[in-house]
């Protein structure tokens, strides 16, 4: 496709090249987690010498240490690749022989990160459909394929892993053609391992999968799906050009927010950002117009020519619905500024972030932060610590409650401090979710138990093929948030996997459970409750809690309160001093007096004595059992 002369003149660079649009493929790689998409990225780079052999590594898109410490995909990435296509057949309806270019774009498995998937997808015309042979169909393949075929995907089926000794690729090709309902030669068996079938992929992208649409002389219109910052350069978007052409230098505008900029530097995403001239309808590319503030930058915003402005934004993504609340606070408190510029920052990397501020009467000022999921919110959590160097303490995370006055007004509540008084509220309605797990009939009896303790409603179950099932619950969210899918893993020695989507609200007998020390209540162990766990929950939090704070000079009273009302009540008992240490033997009135002194000291602390209650507490909620 291209003859790309790139040669820099008086340090302008100029590059010259025959474009065709028909000669661009834009493919992404979905599949459920642990199913090999990353490895077999690497054997694609690999294969059409996208990287020198001296820089290859495993994992080669998973930049992140974090991505590499754990083995999973969080953010999604993109690279270029060019490819040389021989026909594998005498056929004239192949696509013609030459040079192609792909746009590869990986994206994560975990269902925390399906934001970032639906990101990717949006950019791009058709998908590799990853599946391991030796675990087959699972929860998160089913969700992502039916997100790129809402999007009108070119599905190209790849079985993974077939070089391993537990694969079973006939039971796995008649899973995915129920799943699919495309032929069995269609299916094609690789392995990121050993390089098997790469070259069958890399033929079937370029004769399957479609040429972008689009017209290179309408107005410019470029859709953003991903953006960093960089502390050099300000912040860069990466963007798919859907019609028009775009050059350096150009003026360009931000179509939603309505700032203009200079095309300061386009080009293509190879392993490094490598500069061109211009980028055309169908490439996928990035801008730096030296933007410093990170709200400019809006995930899903169009890009057009300030001059020549298009008519209408791109339909872009549909708004993220934060699924899991909890309070990020600094440790110290002169650092709030810098816990929001840092969560700005990361928030251009990972637009399912959300945060808004708020305060706390034990932890002072900081913000009440939106995430898909509990990986999601240890991750955040890990990244603001490693690359921005926060220490914070997050609080107990849960879910937001719709609110019902005796007026009929409603009131969406994401933290039990946010409450109203009891007496005011009419009903409340929390979210549920439609969780979708599938498993062997081996553990069945077990999963169905630990639904049915979370509150949950069987709706369906369906066998897939042989003994594998499909099990559909309606849950409350709020059971799930904390330890489910840990506890589901266990109970199914990990062949359970789980997926979910919003399904609602509904009413609910809730509670707010407040854990007061020495008689003061602690905001940030607040939690809703369902009014048939808080007791049992109330009584676990005072044990853990008994645990982990510090003794101190005097008593320390930990209570659950629903209310008025004590419900459960643990003692952390006072150090004491033994003042009778010097007393051997004389008059008991002696010793007496000495008592009652400690005693009356005793007192007096106790009235002004601070409880200091440390991260791991807030921590303890989660780990209870």
């Amino acid at each position: 496709m291209e003859n790309r002369a790139c040669v820099v003149e008086s340090a302008v660079l100029r590059c010259d090249y025959d474009y065709e649009m028909k000669h661009i493929r834009n493919f992404c790689i979905i599949a459920h987690i642990d199913h090999g998409k990353s490895t077999l990225a690497d054997r694609l780079l690999e294969y059409t010498h996208t990287i020198a052999q001296k820089d290859m590594e495993n994992q080669v898109l998973d930049n992140m240490d974090l991505e590499r410490e754990r083995g999973i995909t969080i953010k999604s990435h993109a690279i270029q690749m060019d490819y040389q296509y021989r026909r594998s057949a005498a056929d004239s309806s192949l696509p013609e022989e030459g040079h192609y270019t792909l746009n590869l774009i990986d994206t994560p498995g975990h269902v925390d990160f399906s934001y970032e998937v639906s990101r990717s997808i949006a950019a791009c015309e058709g998908a590799l459909l990853v599946v391991d042979a030796s675990q087959g169909v699972q929860a998160q393949t089913i969700s992502n394929l039916y997100m790129a075929l809402e999007n009108d995907l070119e599905i190209i089926p790849v079985m993974n892993k077939c070089d391993m000794d537990s694969a079973m690729p006939d039971t796995v090709e008649d899973e995915i053609v129920d799943l699919l309902g495309c032929k069995r030669e269609e299916i094609i068996r690789a392995s990121g391992k050993t390089g098997q079938g790469v070259e069958e992929i890399l033929q079937a992208i370029v004769e399957r999968v479609p040429a972008p649409v689009g017209d290179a002389d309408a107005p410019l219109q470029c859709l953003i799906f991903d953006s960093v910052f960089n502390s050099f350069r300000g912040i860069i978007a990466y963007f798919k050009v859907v019609n028009g052409v775009l050059r350096s230098g150009d003026r360009v505008k931000f179509f939603n927010t309505g700032k203009e900029y200079d095309a300061d530097e386009i080009g293509v995403l190879k392993l490094n950002m490598q500069p061109t001239r211009e980028l055309r309808t169908g490439d996928v590319g990035y801008i730096i117009s030296g933007i410093k503030t990170s709200t400019e930058v809006k995930v899903g915003d169009t890009i057009t020519h300030v001059a020549r402005p298009c008519a209408q934004a791109i339909a872009g993504f549909e708004e993220v619905k934060p699924m899991v609340f909890a309070g990020v606070y600094p440790i110290e408190t002169e650092d709030f500024e810098n816990l929001r510029a840092s969560l700005e920052k990361l928030q251009l990397n990972d637009a399912s972030l959300t945060f808004s501020p708020e305060s706390s009467v034990a932890l002072g000022f900081g913000f009440r932060c939106g995430f898909l999921g509990l990986l999601h919110m240890e991750i955040v959590q890990e990244r603001l610590d490693r690359e921005f160097d926060m220490d914070v303490i997050t609080t107990v995370p849960n879910v937001s409650y719709l609110v019902y006055d005796k007026q009929g007004e409603v009131k969406e509540v994401h933290n039990p401090a946010g409450m109203p008084d009891q007496t005011l509220i009419d009903h409340i309605e929390e979210p549920y979710i439609r969780a979708s797990i599938i498993t062997t009939t081996n553990f069945i009896g077990p999963i169905m138990t630990l639904c049915l303790e979370k509150r949950g409603e069987l709706v369906k179950q369906e066998y897939i093929s042989g003994n594998r099932v499909e099990i559909y619950f309606d849950l409350p969210l709020g059971e799930i948030v904390i330890d489910f899918y840990d506890k589901l893993k266990s109970i199914s020695k990990g062949y359970a996997s789980f997926d979910y989507h919003p399904n609602g609200y509904r009413p609910s007998k809730l509670v707010k459970l407040d854990i007061l020390l020495n008689g003061e209540p602690v905001d940030a162990l607040s939690t809703l409750t369902h009014v048939d766990n808080a007791v049992d929950f109330g009584r676990r939090m005072c044990e853990k809690l008994k645990e982990l704070l510090p003794r101190q000079q005097f008593d320390i009273a930990i209570q659950a309160a629903i209310g008025a009302k004590i419900i459960a009540r643990e003692t952390v008992k006072q150090v004491r001093k033994d003042v009778l240490a010097k007393c051997y033997g004389g008059d008991v009135s002696r010793k007496r007096k000495l008592l009652e002194k400690q005693k009356k000291g005793k007192k007096r602390m106790k009235q002004i004595g601070n409880v200091e209650v440390p991260q791991k507490a807030f921590l303890a909620v989660l780990k209870l059992d």
